[in-house]
C-alpha cells in the first residue's frame, strides 16, 4: 500500500482495479501502465466515497430522503434527488480524506512543476461496466479546476452526482442497493 489510504496514482492501477477507482480510472491506469502518453493524474478510491458517508454519519439521513419515495414521481424524485446531494456538498469532508487529497494534489502539482495545475475531476463508478447494467455517463464531470479547495469541492460535487434524479431511478429499476454503488473520483491533468 502507498503512502496514501485513499488514492492511488495511474501507475499504480490497471485494469483489475476496477473496484476501487470505476471503469474510467482503470482505463487510465491501464493506458499508464502501457506506456501510452496520457495526461497524468490520480484518483481518490472508492474507498473515499464510502468512508465520507459513513464518517459523516450521512447513510441515515439519505436514507430518510428516500425511503418510501415513489420513484415515478418525477417532482417528488427531483425534490429528494436534490436534497440528498445538498445534504453530501453541504458536508465536510473528514480530515483522513481530506488530508490525503490535499497531499496528494500538492504532490500532483510538483510532479507536473505547475502550482495549482487546472485538472479534470471526473466520477469513475465502480459499477459503471458491469454486464448486467451501464452506469456510464450517469456521474459529473467538472473541467479548468485549479487549487486544492476547489479539487476538494469538485470532487465531493462528484460524489453527490451518485444521487442525481436519474441515478436514483436508475438503481432502483435495476435493484441495486443505493449504498452499494461507490464512485471514485479522477483528477487528471488538463492539457
Amino acid at each position: 500500500m502507498g503512502k496514501y489510504k485513499y488514492i492511488k496514482w495511474f501507475n499504480e492501477i490497471d485494469k483489475n482495479d476496477i473496484p476501487i477507482v470505476g471503469g474510467k480510472g482503470a482505463n487510465l491506469g491501464e493506458l499508464t501502465q502501457k506506456g501510452v502518453d496520457v495526461p497524468p493524474g490520480f484518483c481518490v478510491t472508492s474507498g473515499a466515497y464510502t468512508d465520507f458517508i459513513k464518517l459523516s454519519k450521512l447513510e441515515d439521513k439519505i436514507k430518510e430522503k428516500i425511503d418510501g419515495l415513489d420513484v415515478e414521481d418525477s417532482s417528488e424524485l427531483q425534490k429528494r434527488a436534490a436534497e440528498v446531494r445538498e445534504l453530501i456538498n453541504n458536508c465536510e469532508i473528514p480530515k483522513e480524506i481530506k488530508s490525503d487529497i490535499v497531499d496528494s494534489y500538492k504532490e500532483f502539482s510538483k510532479n507536473v512543476k505547475v502550482e495549482n495545475p487546472e485538472v479534470a475531476i471526473r466520477s469513475s463508478a465502480t459499477a459503471e461496466d458491469l454486464p448486467e447494467a451501464s452506469f456510464a455517463g450517469q456521474q459529473d464531470t467538472y473541467l479548468h479546476i485549479s487549487g486544492v479547495e476547489e479539487v476538494l469541492n469538485f470532487s465531493r460535487k462528484c460524489w453527490a452526482s451518485l444521487w442525481t434524479a436519474r441515478a436514483i431511478y436508475y438503481r432502483e429499476k435495476q435493484g441495486f442497493n443505493h449504498f452499494e454503488v461507490a464512485l471514485s473520483v479522477v483528477v487528471q491533468k488538463m492539457v
